[in-house]
């Protein structure tokens, strides 16, 4: 009998033992899924449609033909098939820590001609460029200076005796080989 009640004890503790390792285990878990929180992904830049820029809307005019207008703006972005006489040119933009943008461009013709347009503001190319432009925000560029105590640590000539003595350190080593054996053998 005490055998069985050793057993049972035993048993008490294993079962026990494993439900704190458990417990462990989810407040682990909880930590670990908070500071996942905590870390952002990287997010792929998502760059979609045309850019039409303001000089390129400058130069649109009514009487145009569509041949003209592709020369200037490139392919539309959506050709509708029920408003053969529409040409719409969107663009899209998805960065990470800024807010998504959209233009919009709608042309419209009559039969083969621009007859008007109409839509968003768009940016000049500069602008365009400037707003993309990632090295805009990496933050303040450091100054480029150095004191004289630093430049005293690179002395010229200190750096001509140091490659005068590497060079005949060089020249006293034996002569390369013409040529190399073969890495493996030809069987």
């Amino acid at each position: 009998m005490p055998e069985i009640s050793q057993r049972r004890l035993w048993l008490l503790v294993g079962a026990v033992a494993a439900m704190l390792s458990l417990g462990a285990c989810s407040s682990f878990t909880e930590r670990s899924r908070s500071a996942l929180y905590a870390i952002t992904p990287y997010k792929v830049e998502v760059v979609q449609g045309n850019f039409v820029s303001k000089e390129q809307v400058e130069l649109l005019k009514p009487g145009m033909s569509r041949q003209q207008v592709r020369e200037i703006l490139g392919t539309s972005l959506l050709n509708d098939v029920f408003h053969a006489n529409r040409w719409d040119y969107v663009f899209t933009i998805r960065r990470q820590g800024v807010e998504a943008q959209q233009r919009r461009l709608t042309l419209f013709f009559n039969g083969e001609v621009l007859d008007r347009f109409e839509g968003d503001p768009m940016p000049s190319e500069q602008e365009f460029v400037a707003a993309v432009d990632a090295r805009g925000r990496a933050g303040k560029v450091p100054v480029l200076e150095a004191t004289e105590d630093q430049l005293k640590k690179f002395d010229p000539a200190k750096d001509k005796e140091k490659s005068a003595e590497s060079d005949t350190a060089s020249a006293s080593l034996p002569p390369l080989p013409p040529s190399y054996p073969p890495l493996e053998s030809g069987r």
